[in-house]
């Protein structure tokens, strides 16, 4: 078959209801070997991070009726980009065949002749009344439940819901895009038997950071939710399981929930950090500012490796420091028997972590991880007639390699990595500072903060007036000074360089503001 009339597959992915730790493990798979992603306003952006870099990505909305590509121009995308012998995930909100017009997709790739899969997700429905502490089915409250559009096909002759019937016939009513009929609901529910007394929960964006829970009954929550001025997306729960609420509310009483925060770390050292403030309720945003890749040359480093012999210390700064050189180190036909005899000193427990984990216990650990500290604790163990091989980053601080050089015979600094602005898109992040959906941006060095301002010029300007309503977290007061220099208000400093201590500060800063999210 010629490459011309090779046809490709389409999958039809469901994205979860908003978290994008809800993804499915398959799901993830197809998004990282797909040739084109076409995503819907209810996926979330940050899953379009597991697509590969040359993949297209596609925007076609699906917003509460305000749609980029209506649905036939969409199955014709979809279709088209197959026929061109692509993979293609139609990224969708939810389960693709629960309210998601995943059906309708499907039908036509099938007329089409069009190979296709369905990857199911977990859906909106069930999983955003979890989040709310709301479950759906109980012993002592409700047996049965059902799930209702509340907005049906305008085009159809005939409504299919008959709420005369499910009004009393099953014990949980949950109804999808319901938020413009929810009066008429509620009135119709009582017109055929359900109690104006019947608890009702009104979840807005169910499972992340703008989750915000509504309790009424069906004779107020229309009210209720005008005064709250919610919109869509929502999932409206009806029955007696509403009142459990108060006992099993577990996500909105996280120490940060509600918080959306910015990681800048790389890509491969955000994980800790993310995992970390994830766990206690935050939205994390990965946006790496920097991106460690190998040194320009090897030259350097290969030559201070055959010279090890010369050395009486090794300082590693970082634990990429350590990665590459271990690294390289075994690319020369070299292991850890060639270190013999030199003392090994890391900065910062991480650092020190990487160290042994290649078998070498750390003969120097600063207490504290400032370059100062290091100097300082060297002249307790080292010696005026001893050299230091550093390997560390391109651009880094030259503190540390000058205030060795008064104490000891030699130090030779070699580019063991780089870091590097990444190439990523920034207009999402934009948007959400531009409308301050933003509450905190956390930097972890010098780097990440010269990189994430130099990423948004020419609008520096504009990102900095963005950026004076949202806090600025920093490890350690270098990283801080930098944040400063580059005209950013730090509203915290972690007391120690470790990712615990910043954590930790991050939430005693958004403790202590209760409510309000803007920074001090």
């Amino acid at each position: 078959m010629s490459a011309e009339n090779k046809k490709g597959k389409v999958y039809l992915v469901g994205a979860g209801p908003g978290d994008p730790g809800l993804i499915t493990l398959k799901a993830r798979r197809c998004i990282k070997n797909a040739d084109v992603v076409v995503y819907d306003h209810l996926a979330n952006s940050a899953l379009l991070k597991y697509a590969k870099k040359t993949a297209e990505l596609i925007y076609v909305g699906k917003q509460g009726g305000r749609h980029t590509l209506s649905q036939q121009k969409i199955n014709t995308l979809i279709t088209s980009k197959a026929l061109q012998g692509l993979n293609v995930v139609r990224l969708k909100g939810g389960d693709p065949f629960i309210f998601g017009r995943g059906g309708e997709e499907a039908q036509e790739l099938g007329k089409a002749g069009v190979s296709f899969e369905v990857v199911p997700g977990i859906t909106s429905a069930t999983a955003v009344p979890a989040y709310a502490g709301i479950p759906l089915t109980h012993r002592e409250y409700a047996s049965s439940v059902a799930f209702v559009t509340g907005h049906e096909d305008p085009a159809k002759k005939e409504p299919e819901v008959s709420l005369d019937k499910l009004a009393t016939g099953a014990g949980t009513l949950v109804f999808l895009m319901g938020v413009g009929n929810l009066s008429q609901i509620a009135e119709n529910l009582m017109r055929w038997g359900r109690a104006p007394e019947t608890p009702v929960a009104f979840i807005h964006r169910g499972t992340v950071a703008e989750q915000k829970t509504v309790i009424g009954s069906l004779h107020n929550i229309a009210r209720k939710v005008q005064e709250a001025k919610l919109t869509p997306p929502a999932i409206i729960v009806v029955g007696e399981v509403v009142r459990l609420r108060d006992e099993l509310n577990w996500f909105e009483r996280k120490s940060l929930f509600g918080r959306r925060i910015v990681i800048t770390r790389a890509r491969e050292q955000a994980s800790d950090l993310f995992s970390r403030l994830s766990e206690l309720g935050a939205e994390c945003i990965e946006f790496p500012s920097i991106e460690i890749i190998p040194p320009s040359s090897w030259v350097p480093m290969d030559g201070a490796i055959r010279s090890l012999h010369n050395y009486q210390w090794i300082i590693f700064t970082s634990v990429n420091g350590v990665r590459y050189f271990f690294q390289r180190l075994e690319a020369l036909g070299k292991d850890t028997r060639d270190l013999k005899g030199i003392k090994v000193g890391a900065i910062g427990p991480k650092t020190a972590e990487a160290v042994k984990q290649k078998g070498i216990r750390p003969d120097l650990v600063p207490e504290e991880y400032r370059a100062e500290a290091v100097v300082q604790a060297f002249k307790e163990q080292g010696g005026k007639e001893e050299r230091v091989l550093l390997p560390r980053a391109a651009r880094a601080r030259e503190v540390l390699p000058e205030e060795l050089r008064k104490i000891c015979a030699g130090v030779d600094v070699v580019e063991a990595y780089r870091t590097v602005k990444p190439d990523v898109q920034k207009q999402s992040l934009w948007s959400m500072l531009e409308r301050g959906e933003i509450h905190m941006v956390t930097f972890t060095s010098s780097s990440t903060v010269e990189n994430f301002v130099d990423m948004f010029e020419p609008d520096k300007d504009q990102l900095l007036r963005w950026m004076h309503g949202v806090a600025v977290a920093c490890i350690g007061p270098v990283t801080a000074t930098t944040a400063k220099q580059n005209g950013l208000k730090v509203s915290l400093v972690s007391p120690e360089y470790t990712i615990d201590s910043l954590v930790e500060a991050i939430v005693d800063y958004f403790s202590r503001r209760g409510a309000d999210s803007s920074p001090a």
